[in-house]
């Protein structure tokens, strides 16, 4: 039996062309084009689409059960954004009033009260105070 060198040597190189076609059009190329439409951070906050929402707003007046209020810090698109600095004010009994925003854009703080009552807080972004405001309410 005679081997066809010339026919065996064609029959490798088809074998490699096919191979780095495959390697490209399934690795190389998506690799690509998955970095070139990775979008941006965002980092120009919006006020107006950002939002504050009461997560807990109703606890005991106790000093020790909380309401918990977060504020989202979002860019035009509604995408959060990481390391702002946001405030909450209306009650003197905030545990932290002034926090980082982090994933997702999410600033949360817990709120305790010995006196009773409900309250209207304020949030803001890096000094800029927000439209919205949230109540809590405390009782006995």
């Amino acid at each position: 039996m005679k081997i066809d060198k010339k026919g065996l040597i064609t029959f490798g190189l088809i074998i490699v062309v096919a191979g780095g076609v495959f390697g490209l059009s399934n690795y190389v190329v998506p690799q690509i084009l998955v970095t070139m439409t990775k979008a941006a951070p965002a980092t120009k906050v919006s006020i107006n689409d950002s939002y504050v929402i009461g997560g807990k707003i109703l606890a005991k007046a106790d000093g020790v059960d909380k309401c918990r209020v977060d504020v989202f810090v979002v860019d035009s698109t509604g995408k959060g954004i990481t390391g702002k600095r946001v405030s909450l004010e209306g009650l003197e009994s905030i545990v932290e009033s002034v926090k980082m925003s982090g994933d997702n854009g999410l600033a949360s703080f817990e709120i305790t009260s010995l006196k009773e009552g409900q309250f209207e807080l304020n949030a803001g972004i890096e000094g800029v105070p927000m439209p919205r405001t949230v109540k809590v309410t405390f009782r006995n």
